[in-house]
C-alpha cells in the first residue's frame, strides 16, 4: 500500500479510498426519512405526466426542492418509467466551486439517499476518466452539491437496482459540453443507457416573464442544436428582463446531453410539461424558478411539444359547475394529504379554464362540527385553482388560533371552501344584508372580515355583526359608524359532504 496525495493506491485503484457518496440535502430538498420520500415519490408518480415519447435516450429534469419541482421531474421520468435501461447517467450542475473547466465524475460506490444505496457503475466511470482531458474526479465538486443528488431518488423509484453514472460538468461552454457529450455517446454505444440533465429554468423573474423566457428556452432545446441553444440563452440574458440571473443554472449538462443523444440516434424534443415555482400553494409570483420537464429520443414522427406552457386564463360568470366545484375540494383535500404524507404538494393543473379566473377564496375546515381552520386571500391576483391550494394548506397549518393539524384528524376533517365576489364600499351599514353579505371592515390601519355564512351560523343582527367585526380588527364595539370603511362582498360557498366526497 502506498500513499499517494490524499487517495490510497491499492491493487492500482487510486481511488480506493473513496466511499460512498452521503446525502447532502436531505431533509431540505427532500424528505430524509424513507417513508416520507416514499410517499411523495407515490404521490408524483400518481400525477405524472402520461408518457409521450418513443423510448426516451436522454430526459431534462429540475433539481429544486421536491415541493416546487418535484412533479415536474417525475413527468419527466415517467417518459422512461415503461422501458428497461441498464445505466442512468446522471449530469449535474456546477453550484459549488466557481472556475472549474471540465467534467468531474464520481468514481466508486455509489449514492446514498434514504432509499438505500444507488450504486455507481464503476468500470465505465474508470474508462471515461482516462479517455480524455475533460473527465477527472474532483471531490470538492460533489461533496455538497445537490443537482445529481436529488435526481437519485426518482431513479431509485423508477427504475429500481438500475446502476447510476454521476457526473458534474464545470461551466456551460459548448466545445467542452459537445466534446463531452460526443465522448459519452462513444462510451454508452450497445448499452441501454438513458442520461438525465440536471437543470431548472429561469431564476427569479416575476412570474409572467419566466413563462416567456422559459418558452424561449425549451423551444431552443428541442430543436436539438447545443450551439443554437447557447446562443438563445446569451441572447435572453441580454434582455432587459427584470431580475433574471439565469435561463438555465444546468445549461452545461443540457448542452452534454443534446450532443450525446444525438450521437445515439435522438432525432426528435419533447417539452412534456412546465411549472414555475410561482404557481404552487407556497410560491410567490413576484420571484419564480422555472422548471421544465423533456424528453429527447428517436421517432417516426416528432410532434415536439406534448403540452403548451401557457398558463390558461378564464372567466366565470354567476354560479361555477357542479364538476368545477368538486374539482377544488378534492385539489384541496389532496393539498393537504400530500404535504401531511410526503411534505410535497400537487401542482394545480388540469382544471377547465373557469378555474383559472382571478378571485379571492377562503377555505374553512371543520371538525365534528367546529371550526379547525380558516385562511382567505381578497386580492384577485392569483388563478382560483392556485389559491385553493394555498389558503386550504395555511387553514391547516398557519391559523394561528389552532394547532397544525394532524394526519390522525384529517378523515375528521370537513373542507368548504367560499369563491368570493369583488369588493364593494357601501356608504351606510343599513345596506348589509346578513346572510347574504359578506362584510370588511377597515378603520385606523386595522381591518376584519367575515365571510356571509358566519352571521347567519351565529343568529347576529347586523348590529352584533359589526360589533364583532369590531372587536375582531381589535378596535371598540359600536365604532363602526366613525371613521369607518365598510365593503360587502357575497361567495358561492360549497363543502364536500354536498358531493358525497370522501376522506
Amino acid at each position: 500500500m502506498l500513499f499517494m496525495g490524499s487517495f490510497y493506491v491499492i491493487a492500482g485503484d487510486k481511488y480506493a479510498k473513496i466511499g460512498e457518496r452521503k446525502p447532502a440535502v436531505a431533509g431540505q430538498f427532500y424528505p430524509d426519512a424513507a417513508a416520507k420520500l416514499r410517499s411523495a415519490l407515490d404521490h408524483f408518480f400518481r400525477d405524472a405526466r402520461p408518457a409521450a415519447v418513443s423510448r426516451p435516450l436522454a430526459l431534462i429534469a429540475p433539481h429544486a426542492g421536491y415541493i416546487y419541482s418535484g412533479q415536474i421531474a417525475a413527468d419527466a421520468f415517467n417518459q422512461a418509467r415503461e422501458f428497461s435501461y441498464d445505466l442512468i447517467v446522471i449530469l449535474g450542475a456546477n453550484h459549488t466551486t466557481p472556475g472549474f473547466r471540465g467534467v468531474s465524475i464520481y468514481p466508486r460506490k455509489g449514492f446514498r439517499t434514504p432509499l438505500g444505496l444507488a450504486e455507481i457503475d464503476e468500470a465505465l466511470a474508470d474508462s471515461l476518466i482516462e479517455s480524455g482531458k475533460e473527465c477527472c474526479f474532483e471531490p470538492a465538486l460533489h461533496r455538497g452539491e445537490h443537482s445529481v443528488e436529488v435526481e437519485v431518488p426518482f431513479v431509485q423509484y423508477a427504475f429500481p437496482g438500475v446502476k447510476i453514472l454521476p457526473a458534474v460538468i464545470g461551466e456551460p461552454d459548448p466545445d467542452l459540453c459537445l466534446n463531452f457529450g460526443r465522448a459519452l455517446a462513444k462510451a454508452l454505444k450497445g448499452r441501454r443507457a438513458l442520461i438525465v440533465a440536471s437543470s431548472d429554468l429561469s431564476h427569479y423573474p416575476a412570474h409572467d416573464d419566466a413563462v416567456k423566457v422559459d418558452h424561449q428556452t425549451l423551444e431552443a432545446i428541442v430543436k436539438l442544436d447545443p450551439v443554437y441553444l447557447h446562443e438563445i440563452i446569451r441572447a435572453q440574458m441580454q434582455r432587459d428582463v427584470a431580475n433574471l440571473a439565469t435561463c438555465a443554472c444546468g445549461e452545461a449538462p443540457i448542452l452534454a446531453a443534446i450532443a450525446a443523444a444525438e450521437e445515439l440516434g435522438a432525432n426528435c424534443g419533447t417539452i412534456i410539461s412546465y411549472a414555475n415555482s410561482g404557481q404552487t400553494s407556497i410560491g410567490s409570483k413576484r420571484r419564480v424558478v422555472g422548471y421544465g420537464a423533456v424528453a429527447l429520443s428517436r421517432e417516426e414522427h416528432c410532434e415536439k411539444n406534448a403540452e403548451s406552457i401557457e398558463m390558461p386564463t378564464g372567466k366565470v360568470s354567476g354560479e361555477l359547475a357542479d364538476a368545477d366545484k368538486k374539482a377544488l375540494l378534492t385539489f384541496a383535500r389532496k393539498t393537504i394529504a400530500d404535504f401531511l404524507e410526503g411534505e410535497t404538494l400537487p401542482l394545480p393543473r388540469g382544471f377547465s379554464p373557469r378555474l383559472y379566473q382571478k378571485c379571492g377564496v377562503f377555505v374553512t375546515l371543520r371538525k365534528n362540527g367546529e371550526l379547525r381552520g380558516c385562511i382567505g386571500h381578497m386580492s384577485e391576483d392569483k388563478p382560483l385553482c392556485e389559491v385553493v391550494g394555498a389558503m386550504a394548506l395555511q387553514a391547516a397549518f398557519e391559523d394561528p388560533r389552532f394547532e397544525p393539524l394532524t394526519r390522525d384528524e384529517l378523515p375528521e376533517i370537513e373542507i368548504e371552501i367560499s369563491v368570493l365576489t369583488p369588493c364593494k364600499v357601501i356608504d351606510s351599514a343599513e345596506q348589509i344584508a346578513v346572510g347574504r353579505d359578506g362584510v370588511l371592515l377597515k378603520q385606523n390601519g386595522r381591518q376584519a372580515v367575515f365571510l356571509p355564512q358566519v352571521a347567519s351560523e351565529r343568529h347576529w343582527t347586523r348590529e352584533e355583526l359589526l360589533d364583532h367585526l369590531c372587536l375582531k380588527a381589535g378596535v371598540k364595539p359600536g365604532s363602526w359608524g366613525k371613521d369607518t370603511q365598510l365593503f360587502t362582498f357575497q361567495a358561492i360557498i360549497f363543502q364536500e359532504s354536498d358531493f358525497g366526497i370522501s376522506r
